[in-house]
């Protein structure tokens, strides 16, 4: 099974999104010296149902696992003997998906990871192991694939294409920091009619938590794609700005390492102000926006 395998499934299971107004006002005064825009992903290019990726979170939609077995091309044992497993089979596996991430984690905090990540495929190789399916990492991919768009459906916000294509005529660098799974980029490639890189958003000053087993609000990931930005561009922190929907995952990390950001206040299913958070006293946006477009003011 091969990426353009997936991507055309995504398309078969994708269909469009209208993004949810919030109420906010937007705050566009011009900042001075940017040269690069970073952007989060869920929520902020794509337009998420569930307001975020989706894993083993509250889903939208559920599947239950013989289903996703079929689609994989994968038998499901429908022996007598087994048609109590079968049964449990049966069940919406959104919970169980959502144990073995918080297992992983734990797992991971333990040897002293703060904010750690999966790769969704291991997740899903280890529920199916546990029932005795055996899956090749391709067929695990496809499995992954049909939960993903089931449970969270995406589409490209408003003009998404457009923007990225007037941001590279003004010379900016762009590039993405995003909690994602393999998936991600594919899904991008699906809805937009390119891969990433095709659009603009440059491979050397991006990061994707999957690869990294890190996630955001860690400043780690942050720091390899602003280490792409200074070895290959020469650009430091102060001259980029970071875009996203979540002022714990997105502004309070940004600004840490001394980034301009931007709220992304466009999709009330994503907007993340989390203002119960003690740890976001004093954190606030240096821009606010209500539209992607309006980066163009911004820059």
């Amino acid at each position: 099974m091969t990426d353009q395998t997936l991507i055309a499934r995504i398309r078969d299971l994708s269909t469009p999104l209208e993004p949810k107004p919030t109420g906010m006002e937007p705050w566009l005064e011009p900042l001075q010296g940017i040269k690069a825009v970073l952007f989060d992903v869920y929520g902020t290019l794509l337009i998420s149902a569930s307001g975020d990726i989706g894993l083993g979170g509250n889903p939208s939609g559920s599947i239950g696992l013989p289903a996703l077995l079929a689609n994989a091309g994968i038998n499901a044992d429908t022996r007598p003997s087994r048609s109590g497993i079968q049964q449990q089979l049966r069940a919406p596996i959104g919970e169980r998906l959502s144990a073995a991430i918080r297992a992983d984690h734990a797992d991971a905090r333990a040897s002293g990871k703060l904010y750690p990540e999966v790769d969704i495929r291991a997740i899903w190789a280890t529920l199916l192991a546990e029932h005795g399916y055996q899956a090749t990492p391709q067929q695990l991919e496809r499995i992954a694939v049909e939960y993903e768009c089931r449970i969270n459906p995406v589409w490209p916000m408003p003009g998404l294409a457009d923007l990225l294509g007037a941001l590279r005529q003004r010379g900016l660098l762009l590039g993405i920091v995003s909690n994602a799974q393999f998936y991600t980029p594919l899904i991008l490639e699906a809805v937009l009619g390119q891969a990433p890189a095709e659009l603009g958003l440059e491979p050397s000053c991006s990061a994707w938590s999957y690869q990294l087993r890190e996630a955001k609000p860690s400043t780690i990931i942050y720091q390899v794609a602003l280490d792409g930005l200074a070895r290959k561009h020469g650009i430091p922190p102060e001259q980029v700005l970071y875009i996203g929907n979540d002022r714990r995952n997105d502004i309070w990390p940004a600004q840490q390492l001394g980034l301009k950001t931007a709220l992304f206040a466009g999709d009330a299913r994503s907007l993340r102000l989390r203002e119960d958070d003690p740890k976001l006293i004093g954190v606030s946006a240096d821009r606010v926006m209500t539209q992607l477009d309006q980066v163009e003011q911004i820059v």
